[in-house]
């Protein structure tokens, strides 16, 4: 008896000590230079961090995002334009933190905290600042606008962003899940494979990483308990 109880103990160490060795595979919502990093009003990046960005090879105003992120979203620009003769344009790519900070002070400054905190993230909380998110517009309008989704370019987009590992970040029904508003401009790079599976589950970017971590999860436990 003592010695099976050993030989339990000595197994639930091993598959403690594996689980804790994998847990950043568990956990790609904490991996800052990965697609999959989670950063909203609860979770937010300090000022510290800023990542490698260029600029993309579209028009429009800020135009510098991953290069990851900018080679897809060049691709999508071109089929976009060839698919409905409409021209996809940056409106707003990476920002720094400081960046974000006087854009949220100037909203401050003019309508009050409640409101700004309504439509402008506080520094740190924007997805921007991780170089993998970009507001579109269309044509000669350089600007967010609710026309977008209406537009040709936007519908095209909407629908075929997964195809290129972007996703509609913030949409209407996830406002309680997401923390923002809806916002039909705002595509965030995450991938082929998991723009391909979020889509498909439509679900927002919070729910599909919990997916991720059980099953991560249960891979280790299983992994651990085979051996």
């Amino acid at each position: 008896m003592a010695g099976m109880l050993e030989q339990l103990l000595s197994l639930a160490a091993a598959g403690v000590m594996m689980i804790s060795t994998s847990l950043n595979a568990a956990a790609p919502q904490n991996d800052i230079d990965g697609t999959l990093f989670l950063q909203n009003r609860q979770w937010r990046v300090g000022s510290a961090y800023i990542p490698a960005v260029r600029v993309t090879e579209m028009q429009g105003k800020v135009r510098e995002l991953r290069d990851d992120a900018a080679a897809a979203l060049e691709k999508m620009a071109a089929d976009c334009k060839e698919a409905t003769g409409e021209i996809l344009v940056s409106v707003s790519g990476y920002r720094s933190y400081q960046t974000q900070a006087s854009i949220y002070q100037r909203k401050k400054d003019s309508v009050g905290t409640k409101r700004a905190d309504q439509y402008v993230a506080r520094a740190g909380a924007s997805e921007h600042q991780l170089g993998l998110a970009m507001d579109l517009g269309w044509d000669d309008y350089h600007g967010t606008s609710e026309k977008f989704p209406r537009s040709k370019a936007g519908r095209w987009t909407s629908e075929n962003c997964w195809k290129y590992g972007f996703i509609l970040r913030y949409q209407a029904g996830w406002e309680e899940i997401t923390g923002y508003n809806q916002e039909e401009w705002h595509f965030r790079y995450v991938g082929l494979e998991h723009a391909k599976a979020i889509y498909e589950n439509q679900m927002p970017l919070e729910n599909y990483l919990l997916l991720v971590r059980q099953d991560a999860l249960m891979d280790i436990v299983l992994g651990a308990v085979e051996e």
